[in-house]
């Protein structure tokens, strides 16, 4: 092997080292800014861990808002498979109502309920949220026309 080969694999070596130092900094990175999007079966069949930053969507069900004191509520969603209660401290989006899509942005508890840090509404009366509209039509519940 001659030097010119030596200094040429030793290169590619060290570039393939940095890659894959760089990957593995920007996976580890990503790794706390990574939220998945759960629906309501989804976390009842594949269960998540409390403190586990997920996004949860669906239908809120009609008649489960639920305000308490302050700015405190809780609302079921379901997609129409499973519901389940999210509750929020904050000022709910004016767009936000029963029936409608939303998304919720929070984590476990350590009591089981999920406790919301964002609530995303739709934008006008047509939208539904692609995740919500992604889960309801894996449940079949899809209707064309309603997006």
């Amino acid at each position: 092997m001659t030097r010119r080969k030596k200094l040429r694999i030793g290169l590619i070596a060290g570039g393939l080292a940095v890659f894959a130092v760089a990957v593995g900094l920007v996976l580890t990175a990503l790794q706390d800014q990574v939220v998945f999007f759960f629906s309501p079966t989804e976390v009842a069949a594949k269960g998540v861990e409390p403190g586990q930053r997920i996004r949860v969507g669906g239908l809120v069900v009609d008649g489960s808002v639920i305000r308490g004191q302050g700015r405190q509520v809780a609302f079921d969603i379901t997609d129409t498979a499973n519901t389940m209660t999210v509750r929020y401290d904050g000022i709910l989006p004016d767009l936000f109502r029963e029936g409608q899509g939303i998304v919720a942005e929070g984590a476990f508890g350590p009591d089981g309920s999920f406790l919301a840090a964002t609530v995303l509404a739709k934008h006008d009366e047509t939208y539904m949220p692609p995740e919500v509209a992604d889960a309801l039509k894996k449940q079949g519940h899809w209707q064309e026309g309603a997006q």
